[in-house]
C-alpha cells in the first residue's frame, strides 16, 4: 500500500508512521511532504491509495492544493480545528482524525475511510465541497480559537487562550506560558496558532513570538527602534521587531 503524507510537524509526521505500522500488518511504503509545492510535486510523480493530509501546511493550506491538482485518491484529514471544520467533516462525509488523537482514534478513521470506499459512498473531493471546507474554516478563524487541547503524560489538558500570556516558537512545536507561569507545548507552527487569535488580544512582536496584551506588565525603550516588555509570570523579557514596533504601539492604543 502506497500512502501520501502531507504534514508540516516532524513530531505530527513521526505520530502518524507510528499508528499506520500499529494499524496495518501488511507492508507499506509512503511519500511525505510538509507543503502545497511538496504534494504537488508528490502527486504528479506518484499515485497513492490514500492520502493523510494535515490542514495547514507550511505555505499555506492543503485545501488550495486539492483545488489545484484534482484527484480521485480518498483523503482523510489531520486537523486540530474544531467546531465549524468539525461539522463540516461530517456533512461532508468525510474522514478525519482530530488532533490530538490516539490511537483508537487514528484507527476509527481508516474504518471509516475503508467503509466509504467498500460501499462506494466515497465521493472524491470536488470544488463546491472544498469551498465548503475553506468557508468552515475561515468561521472558524473569524470566531478566534477559544481554548488548546494540551497532551501531558497524564492526560489531555484544555488551556484557554485567554490564560495564554505569551506563546513562543520552538522548532516544530510551540512553547506557551500560562497566567500561572507554567509552560505548556502545542504541536502546532506559530503563524498556524497566530491566525486562530483574536488580533485584539494577541499580537506577535516579533518573528518567533506572540504576547496577549492583558499579561503585558511593563514596556521599556530599547535600542534600534525595540522595545522590551515584561510579561507576567515570565521572568525574561520579550522583544519586539525594529519592523513591528510601529504596529505595535498602534495595537496597543486599539
Amino acid at each position: 500500500m502506497n500512502i501520501l503524507i502531507l504534514e508540516d510537524e516532524i513530531p505530527a509526521y513521526q505520530k502518524l508512521i507510528k499508528c499506520l505500522d500499529t494499524f496495518y500488518d501488511i507492508k507499506i511504503s509512503h511519500s511525505w511532504g510538509r507543503s502545497i509545492a511538496d504534494g504537488e510535486k508528490l502527486l504528479q510523480e506518484d499515485s497513492f491509495d490514500f492520502i493523510l493530509s494535515d490542514i495547514q501546511l507550511l505555505d499555506g493550506i492543503s485545501f488550495d492544493l486539492f483545488n489545484k491538482i484534482k484527484t480521485d485518491t480518498p483523503i482523510i484529514f489531520c486537523s486540530a480545528h474544531d467546531e465549524f471544520l468539525f461539522q463540516a467533516f461530517n456533512t461532508n462525509g468525510i474522514a478525519y482524525i482530530l488532533k490530538p488523537y490516539s490511537q483508537d482514534d487514528f484507527d476509527k478513521a481508516i474504518y471509516k475511510y475503508q467503509s466509504l470506499f467498500n460501499k462506494g459512498d466515497y465521493n472524491p473531493l470536488n470544488t463546491t465541497t472544498i469551498d465548503a471546507l475553506k468557508t468552515a474554516l475561515q468561521n472558524e478563524y473569524t470566531t478566534y480559537k477559544k481554548r488548546f487541547v494540551i497532551k501531558k503524560n497524564s492526560g489531555i489538558q484544555l488551556l484557554n487562550a485567554t490564560d495564554i500570556g505569551l506563546i513562543s516558537a520552538s522548532g516544530d512545536f510551540c512553547l506557551v506560558i500560562d497566567n500561572l507561569g507554567k509552560r505548556h507545548t502545542i504541536s502546532q507552527n506559530l503563524g498556524s496558532i497566530y491566525e486562530q487569535l483574536n488580533p485584539k488580544k494577541f499580537f506577535k512582536i516579533n518573528r518567533s513570538e506572540i504576547v496577549n496584551i492583558d499579561f503585558i506588565e511593563k514596556i521599556e525603550s530599547h535600542f534600534k527602534n525595540r522595545l522590551l516588555i515584561s510579561i507576567k509570570n515570565y521572568k525574561e523579557k520579550v522583544m519586539t521587531s525594529s519592523s513591528t514596533t510601529a504596529d505595535f504601539r498602534k495595537w496597543l492604543e486599539n
